[in-house]
């Protein structure tokens, strides 16, 4: 024996392959994750029952919010007490998988939610802006749009989007009134909460 190691004890690349791509960088670096092309852990095991108890749990009525325009919805914030909870804090994150496309009204890009080093979803975000100056801030809210697309594959205030739930919150916690415009003096239907206070400038119950 001239103390050299055998060929078998020496791993092929093929022994470093994955099903995922994306999953090793250029350089081969195992545990170096490009998440902006891997799929890396999707759907190979469920999570522990404590935390699908958590991504799982009833919304809390008094969390839900009223657009004007009838949408329900849970602000951003809700989304990541919940991620917090069920993963704590560093467990979970938002990685870019595209390039920020810039239009001229909205703002796009594409993330992927990893949960414990998994990639559990991908969504595309989007937010409205008005003026050139606001791309930053909609850039943010772009973000926040695609953590709440993402969120769904999770079952995170899922009710939100079922339509029986939808009209029992409504008719339950919701109301829908005459409001007048106050520049033009233009009347609409707008819907708000029960619980929230009357409409206030620019429209005016």
């Amino acid at each position: 024996m001239d103390g050299s190691t055998p060929p078998e004890a020496v791993p092929s690349t093929a022994s470093l392959s994955s099903p995922f791509p994306g999953d090793f960088t250029a350089a081969g670096d195992i545990g170096s994750t490009d998440w902006s092309t891997s799929y890396h852990g999707l759907s190979t095991q469920a999570f522990s029952k404590d935390i699908a108890n958590i991504l799982l749990a009833p919304v809390d009525d008094m969390d839900i919010e009223m657009k004007p325009d009838g949408l329900i919805y849970l602000p951003e914030i809700k989304y990541r007490r919940v991620l917090n909870k069920a993963f704590g804090p560093g467990g979970w994150g938002l990685a870019p998988r595209s390039e920020t496309n810039v239009g001229p009204k909205i703002v796009s890009r594409e993330y992927a939610l990893v949960c414990q080093g998994r990639l559990v979803a991908v969504a595309r975000g989007e937010q409205e802006y008005f003026d050139p100056s606001n791309i930053p801030t909609a850039t943010e809210g772009c973000k926040s749009n695609a953590l709440m697309r993402c969120c769904k594959d999770l079952g995170i205030a899922s009710e939100l989007w079922d339509p029986r739930f939808i009209r029992e919150f409504k008719a339950k916690y919701c109301i829908e009134v005459f409001a007048e415009h106050v520049p033009t003096k233009k009347k609409k239907k707008l819907w708000r909460r029960k619980d929230q206070p009357k409409f206030d400038y620019p429209w005016k119950e």
